[in-house]
């Protein structure tokens, strides 16, 4: 398929996991077997010597030597992306950033990229916000239609069993109350469908949330989808960037492991019950020790916990003290497999071209 136009010979996006669990080998690998890689921005610096004295300078720098390693990894195969948070201060530099890197693709969640357009300008990168509601996907597309004359290039509809932020209200979530994928991207579909031919062209959806088999991948298409993003599968490969203590704590996690937590984003999320969860809940907040202004809006004083710690210390394998975002079926992990083994497995009929 093509977005913008760039081609994309396999229907699925490696989602973009942050803090440091989806970087430049990740990403790269799943670009150099025809797929979109994507590098998470969040905090993507947090092992330069000078990150928390100076994160803006130690994340930009991170980010433009992992665009480059998966470029260089990809060898001009699929495609390479960066999710950027938009509930992050660093939002609109991590962004400038990646495209003076050459990206191919930014994908932005975790509130609504109202003003992407404006940061990417007339740059070659596609740009493409991440919905959970066929609301958000028309307001998306009417307020960048109204000021940008311009529409998103791909969309990225998450699902409620996906990991890490959600768009869903935290009640619904628990409850299992939420709109499943099967009903949400037929209504998406039909939000964009007016802006697709008022442009002449075509907005692929991508599903995401909960997806780990070939069977459902192919539902989804036949349903309309251009295809798929996964993230949690690709935790215990070889390629991911995490620490090897990372990839074994989805490798023992239960289902009942699993849960929706708190994050100081002020959107419920989903992951591993870790000690650090369990004390949060128990004690009401942990304090920070030490703020580096990621997230907008972040009240050091009333915040449950520092987020940026929390992920630092999951992406170096501390169980005790880590944040471990998954989706919900992250408990089916059971093996430490490969990027092609992976996609093998999910999308048979198209790596067998």
């Amino acid at each position: 398929m093509n977005i913008k136009n760039k081609h994309l010979s396999l229907p699925l996006i490696q989602g973009g996991m942050g803090v440091g669990i989806s970087l430049g080998n990740l990403a790269g690998n799943v670009g150099k077997c025809g797929g979109m890689g994507v590098i998470s921005t969040a905090d993507i610096g947090f092992k330069e010597p000078d990150f928390w004295q100076n994160p803006l300078a130690a994340n930009v720098r991170a980010l433009k030597k992992e665009i480059k390693k998966a470029q260089d990894i990809a060898c001009g195969n699929g495609l390479i992306a960066i999710n950027a948070m938009v509930a992050t201060v660093q939002y609109p530099q991590m962004v400038q950033a990646a495209i003076e890197a050459d990206i191919d693709c930014i994908i932005s969640g975790a509130g609504l990229p109202t003003k992407l357009p404006e940061l990417a300008g007339d740059s070659n990168a596609a740009i493409a916000p991440v919905i959970s509601s066929a609301k958000a996907a028309g307001t998306i597309c009417k307020m960048w239609d109204r000021r940008y004359q311009r529409i998103p290039d791909f969309m990225v509809l998450e699902g409620s069993l996906a990991g890490g932020h959600l768009g869903f209200g935290e009640d619904a979530l628990k409850n299992g109350t939420t709109e499943p994928l099967e009903t949400l991207l037929p209504a998406v579909l039909k939000a964009i469908e007016v802006y697709a031919e008022k442009y002449n062209t075509e907005i692929p959806v991508f599903v995401a949330g909960g997806i780990d088999n070939a069977e459902e991948i192919e539902k989804f298409i036949q349903m309309g989808a251009a295809g798929v993003q996964i993230a949690t599968k690709f935790i215990p490969t070889i390629e991911c960037d995490a620490a090897e203590g990372y990839k074994q704590a989805f490798l023992t996690a239960k289902k009942e492991d699993i849960r929706i937590v708190k994050s100081p984003a002020g959107m419920p999320g989903r992951a591993l019950w870790t000690p650090l969860m369990q004390n949060v809940e128990a004690q009401g907040r942990i304090a920070p020790k030490k703020c580096i202004n990621c997230l907008v809006p972040c009240d050091t004083g009333k915040s449950p916990y520092c987020i940026t710690e929390a992920l630092i210390g999951a992406a170096l394998g501390d169980y005790e003290k880590g944040l471990f975002f998954c989706g919900a079926n992250a408990y089916k992990l059971d093996k430490i497999t490969t990027v092609p083994e992976v996609l093998d497995e999910l999308l048979p009929q198209w790596r067998n071209k």
